[in-house]
Order: structure tokens, then sequence, then C-alpha cells
């Protein structure tokens, strides 16, 4: 029987690239999908098929997805990955930003599944898989235009799921907690360049402490090989799980934003 074809956005680094090697050292056919093509050298060199793509732009989705297809004949994985964070004050922060944040995080997604679902109903099977984060469920400082795009993602992949269990299509969701990838130092790198003369320089200045004595420089964050085995895991199941949660410190929020009501999770959060 030929191999499972897995679609991978986001791929150049991170999570999409460690899921990318972990799969295909499993026997999976792997299309490792993203921007910076100079990145994907790598991953070819370990036999993986690499593609530029712009998860927003939709005529390229289109074709590279039709491209995929027409080689193998089939599409078994769609692994949404591509995603970025954006974080400041939501005051300071441009509606430009924001609306940039939800092209990728959100209208990304649902490009890419739009594009993918004809081939799966066709098929009468596939697995469409999205990134989301323990941030689609627990709000933290400055992160709310990042947060709204995963809350929105939750919403988006409930609705799906239901709609497509007829055509014998699995949605899953992956929640990771802190991860160690270039997400977050890229993140704070954007939260260096906000106004100084933000009447949330002190925030500002607190959160970023935080990251950097916690994530950056310490060991908080998990390694992207947690997030491609529970990946694999999901792709393996007949029946897989809606959601699948993963990294340090995932299971401790979610656990907390169950029990505690939120100005007592307030309080933890802001709590200095």
């Amino acid at each position: 029987m030929k191999a499972e074809v897995v679609v991978i956005t986001g791929a150049s680094s991170g999570i999409g690239r460690a899921s990318a090697i972990y799969l295909k050292q499993k026997g999976y056919i792997v299309y490792a999908l993203a921007r910076r093509l100079d990145k994907l050298k790598y991953l070819e060199s370990k036999g993986i098929h690499t593609m530029y793509l712009d998860v927003t732009d939709n005529e390229l989705v289109y074709k590279v997805i039709n491209d995929i297809y027409e080689k193998e004949g089939r599409i078994d994985v769609l692994f949404n990955n591509a995603g970025y964070g954006l974080y400041g004050p939501i005051e300071d922060l441009s509606l430009e930003d924001a609306r940039n944040q939800f092209e990728v995080n959100l209208f990304g997604v649902a490009n890419m599944i739009k594009h993918v679902l004809p081939i799966m109903r066709k098929q009468h099977f596939g697995k469409i898989i999205s990134t989301s984060s323990i941030g689609g469920k627990v709000a933290s400082l400055l992160g709310g235009w990042y947060h709204a795009s995963k809350f929105a993602l939750e919403g988006l992949s409930d609705s799906l799921r239901l709609e497509v269990k007829q055509f014998n299509i699995k949605v899953v969701l992956l929640e990771p907690g802190l991860i160690k990838t270039e997400f977050m130092q890229n993140t704070f790198e954007h939260a260096k360049n906000l106004n100084e003369n933000t009447a949330y320089k002190e925030t500002i200045e607190y959160v970023m402490k935080q990251a950097e004595k916690d994530y950056i420089k310490g060991s908080v964050g998990s390694s992207p090989i947690v997030v491609a085995k529970s990946l694999h895991k999901a792709i393996k199941s007949r029946h897989p799980k809606t959601r699948y949660r993963m990294g340090r410190l995932s299971f401790i929020a979610l656990f907390s934003k169950r029990i505690l009501p939120d100005k007592v999770l307030d309080w933890f959060l802001l709590k200095r």
C-alpha cells in the first residue's frame, strides 16, 4: 500500500520542521511548505518534498494543492501549522497588524482547508490537523490579538468537524504549551519595537523579562518533537481525539482555567 501523503504548512522551522522530519522517518510522503525557501533546503536533504507557499495567497494555495494531488493522486493529511504571534498592548497595536495576524493564523488556515476539502471529499477520507495553542483557551498579558486568532481557530475547527464528519474527514486540534522554537523570540523582538512612550511600558518590560528568564534563557519550553509525536499519534489513530495537549504548562494552564474563577486566574496572571 502506498505511503500516506502529508502536507505541512509553516515547515521551515520549529514544530513544522520537526514534524516533517519525524513523519518522513516514519515512512510518510511529506510535503513541507513555507515562505522561507532557504530554510527548506535541509529538509530536501532528508528526502522531503519542499515547495514555496504563502497561505494567504489564494491562487498559489490552489496551485500548490493541485500540483501535489496530481503528482500523488491523494492527500491524506493536511497539517495547518503556519502562524505567528503578534504581542503588544491592544491599544498600541495597529488594526492593520491585527488583520495580518488573522490573515495568517485564521484565514490562511481556512484557505488551505477550502482547497483540500474537495480532494478529501472525493477520497471519502482525510485528516485536517491544525496547530492551535493553550493560547486558544487561556489568554495572557499582551497577547490579545494572538489569543483572539487562536480562540477563533478553535471555534472554526469545532464547526468544521461537525460539517465534514459525513465525508469521513477527521478534524483535530493540537494545543501545545510553551515550545522551544523561534516563535517566542520573534514575538518579543516585535514587542521591543513598540512605542517607548506607551502607557504600558512597565507591563511590557515585566512580560519581556519573564519571557527571557523562563523561556528564552530558561527551561520552561518543551522540544518541538513532543508536538511531532502527538501529530503522529493523531494521524495513526482511526478515531483520533478532537484535541491533543502537550508541552510544559499546557495541562496546568488548562486545568487552572477549568477550575478557577476568572478573577482568581487574573490574579495569578498579573502577580509580580
